[in-house]
């Protein structure tokens, strides 16, 4: 049995209450297919046909399509359900990109502290700071820095503490370098480090709990911009006496670094900078008017001293010389088998 195809036809499941039905000639004339279909009156058991249009069931509302269900006996709960779980699913996903699921980024932990480093001599000998768990600042080792300061002392003809001056803390981190030298006698440090975390939680907790907040300057900005920026930060009178440069190695190119600090106003005649360098990094015998006065190795770590010519040693001065003709000599050897 066929409808136009503008129409659904829908069987029941259940048969009407009797009622005389009266044929349609209308329908009949349409649809040829009809004719010859027993409409009679006695035919009152057989199942009815609902046709229902497109159109009818975008536009009717929901209560209209109960009542009109109910008309015909028919439990309008079994024909208006809710659609099932995995249907909703369908429609959530068609509306947010076909089915696509938007992966919302988790958020990182918090950044969390310990008390793993400590003052090595000085007025605040022994009292330990604070440094970040992750790997995200690494602190100069204790032994280096402990070997820094000895030749420091050395140099300026003091063994037990350093001269007075002002200390410059670039790539500062948890501050240790910097507080080390205000322990051991420095008047003034300033501290240069970009991230905000580490200056709010960690360095100045570190100069709070020392005692050294008073005696100390924070400047939260990159090292270039510092650098390049040097006479707006400090004004007149920038020299520093002692600069520590404890960069993280894979972030930085020395030889691009050593050349911005020697062409900085922020170097005198006078001053000693303390590079710590990682293995395999090629550093210059000279800073500026700087001469390089010690170059030591701890493990991977290599530190390197510049200062003023009066504070190189005689033997080392005759030992990088001996270097440096070693040097020269493989050179000369290099160029000549080429």
């Amino acid at each position: 049995m066929a409808v136009s195809s503008s129409h659904t036809l829908f069987s029941l499941l259940s048969p009407l209450r009797p009622r005389s039905i009266v044929p349609d000639t209308s329908l009949l004339s349409s649809n040829p297919s009809l004719v010859g279909y027993p409409f009679t009156a006695t035919n009152r058991r057989r199942p009815f046909i609902i046709t229902h249009s497109s159109k009818l069931r975008n536009e009717v509302s929901v209560d209209k399509k109960r009542q009109l269900l109910e008309q015909y006996g028919l439990n309008p709960d079994e024909f208006l359900s809710e659609p099932s779980p995995k249907t909703k699913k369908r429609k959530e996903q068609s509306k947010t990109g076909r089915g696509k699921q938007v992966l919302e980024e988790e958020p990182k932990p918090p950044r969390e502290t310990h008390k793993l480093l400590q003052v090595v001599g000085g007025t605040a000998r022994r009292k330990k700071l604070l440094s970040p768990k992750s790997m995200d600042v690494r602190p100069m080792m204790e032994v280096v820095k402990a070997a820094a300061f000895g030749i420091l002392q050395a140099a300026g003809g003091c063994p037990a503490s350093l001269r007075p001056g002002r200390w410059l803390d670039l790539y500062s981190g948890t501050g240790s370098v910097g507080i080390e030298a205000i322990s051991r006698g420095c008047s003034e440090v300033h501290f240069v480090e970009m991230d905000p975390w580490v200056v709010s939680d960690v360095l100045r907790p570190n100069l709070e709990w020392t005692g050294f907040l008073d005696v100390s300057v924070i400047h939260t900005v990159r090292v270039e911009t510092f650098l390049e920026r040097a006479e707006h930060f400090l004004g007149e009178g920038g020299i520093f006496d002692y600069i520590s440069v404890t960069p993280p190695y894979a972030a930085v190119d020395y030889s691009i670094l050593m050349n911005q600090i020697s062409k900085s106003s922020i170097v005198g005649e006078n001053t000693f900078i303390v590079v710590e360098y990682p293995l395999r990094t090629d550093m210059l015998d000279s800073c500026g008017c700087l001469v390089k006065i010690s170059d030591r190795r701890f493990g991977r770590t290599h530190l390197a001293i510049y200062g003023p010519k009066w504070a190189q040693k005689k033997k080392y001065v005759e030992k990088t010389k001996r270097k440096q003709e070693k040097l020269d000599l493989r050179r000369e050897v290099e160029s000549s088998a080429s």
